[in-house]
């Protein structure tokens, strides 16, 4: 190899590695506080869509809820989700709004709001089923979740 290609592989080399930027070091951070999936804030409801809203009143803090709006046939098995959220206990009262598109509601359909709780992958409570007749908005009030068997 000739002195000219060896300066000129050099110089490309040196040029290489000049241009990188070396990497900066992360300060350590603080261990991340678990955040609540759904903060209840009010906000204006499409006109396409209809809630339910209300509010679970025995969740122990870190448990999490489950809330689903479903078809039931007369066997009371679900067959079709309409609309579900998830939730995380705070040991306080717990709003929920679940919101669904009406044109959805099967006419004439049994239609039940269901809701669970949780915590550690076992179940701990439950909600009776809460008919839903009419595909209207409706509030619901406070729901107190049944221990589970």
């Amino acid at each position: 190899m000739s002195f000219r290609a060896l300066a000129v592989l050099g110089f490309a080399t040196l040029l290489t590695a000049c241009s990188s930027e070396t990497p900066k070091p992360v300060p350590p951070q603080a261990p991340a506080k678990p955040v609540a999936r759904h903060v209840h804030v009010p906000t204006p409801l499409p006109a396409y869509q209809r809630e339910l809203s209300g509010s679970f009143t025995n969740i122990p803090r870190g448990a999490e809820v489950e809330v689903a709006l479903l078809v039931i046939d007369e066997r009371g098995r679900p067959q079709r989700l309409l609309a579900s959220d998830t939730y995380d206990g705070t040991g306080q009262a717990l709003p929920f709004q679940l919101r669904f598109n009406p044109e959805v509601f099967p006419a004439g359909g049994r239609v039940e709001l269901r809701a669970r709780a949780s915590q550690s992958g076992q179940l701990i409570l439950h909600l009776k089923p809460v008919s839903v007749p009419h595909a209207e908005t409706q509030a619901f009030g406070p729901l107190q979740l049944e221990k589970a068997p």
